[in-house]
């Protein structure tokens, strides 16, 4: 194919240069996607920084995991019936064999870690070339800028599916970042009696509302402790301990978020003595991400209100700037290809 468009190379930590984009065709059981839309992350932000962990990166990078976009192209084995569909795509190259596999827990694959925009190429470019079977198909009216935030909706969706809740149950979030909101407008979607959001920013509350929230407040306050469901979307020590207190005595508790290593965090004779059940989640697996196409199809999902910020490519160091600058206006910041 000829080269058409562009896309983002990050050569090695700190170095990146935008340069013409060659399509890869796409070969047996693979697809070819023309991308919308990618968002950016602090992973991504990671990635480009070069404070990723060893082996969750390999340079040099196209980045970019959070997409959405068209399949173009397919090649054999694949249904002609997918060229032409809307679509998103889980990130895990998964093995399919493993026993892990097997069990559908994909994220948890013991080939190793394979990642799209971490170890295989990524989406910040006009073109997408991944195995077909990573792909969501979307219904034919979905607006692709909204789905791009489908892939940390999925993560927030196994969150949900772990935790359980049932219709008419207290529930909790903690966090008001883009997977708390996710977070949020999950656990609307079950009916809950009462859907308390806990944040450090007064200016979420409106959002948080919004979405589905019945009260809002702020950490560090007096908060109340019977909750049946709580997930923590934080991702610091102190949001898992506020995210613990939240719960009644056997209470279920789904942590989401990475804290800094060696920091203080759950207290494991709390957890026993109150027969807390703790569950974690790291990526999504397939059942999640179909959950999560299926919820924002019947239109119980909006990600639009989370974007702030669309960029074309060549921006991409402003886009990681805005990522990093931890400023409260700046929500999700997308690429347009």
């Amino acid at each position: 194919m000829s080269s058409r468009g562009s896309q983002v190379l990050i050569e090695a930590p700190g170095a990146h240069r935008v340069e013409d984009h060659t399509p890869r065709d796409p070969g047996p059981g693979e697809a070819l996607v023309a991308v919308h839309a990618v968002g950016i992350c602090g992973s991504d932000r990671e990635v480009y920084q070069g404070n990723r962990p060893e082996g969750y990166v390999r340079y040099p990078l196209t980045p970019g995991h959070e997409w959405s976009g068209t399949v173009r192209a397919v090649g054999a084995g694949v249904p002609a019936a997918l060229v032409g569909r809307k679509v998103v795509g889980e990130g895990f190259r998964n093995c399919q064999v493993c026993d892990r596999c097997h069990a559908g827990e994909t994220t948890l694959c013991s080939a190793g870690y394979e990642e799209t925009g971490f170890t295989q190429p990524g989406a910040m470019a006009a073109t997408l070339t991944l195995p077909a079977r990573l792909l969501h198909p979307l219904p034919d009216g979905a607006d692709l800028t909204a789905a791009a935030l489908l892939e940390p909706a999925a993560c927030i969706a196994a969150a949900a599916l772990k935790a359980k809740a049932q219709p008419g149950e207290r529930v909790a979030v903690v966090g008001t970042g883009t997977l708390g909101m996710f977070a949020v407008q999950f656990l609307k979607a079950i009916s809950p009696v009462e859907l308390l959001v806990v944040g450090t920013r007064n200016d979420r509350e409106a959002l948080s509302r919004q979405f589905g929230a019945t009260d809002f407040r702020l950490k560090g306050r007096q908060l109340p402790d019977d909750f049946d469901v709580v997930i923590e979307t934080a991702g610091s020590a102190s949001a898992a301990r506020t995210a613990a207190s939240l719960l009644r005595r056997g209470g279920r508790l789904v942590l989401t978020g990475l804290p800094a290593a060696g920091a203080d965090g759950l207290d494991p004779t709390d957890l026993v003595v109150r027969q807390l059940e703790v569950h974690t989640v790291f990526g999504a697996p397939p059942d999640a991400w179909a959950h999560t196409v299926r919820v924002f199809g019947a239109g119980l999902l909006d990600p639009l209100p989370l974007v702030t910020h669309e960029l074309p490519l060549t921006e991409f160091p402003q886009a990681i700037e805005l990522v990093g600058a931890g400023d409260p206006k700046v929500g999700k910041v997308l690429l347009r290809p």
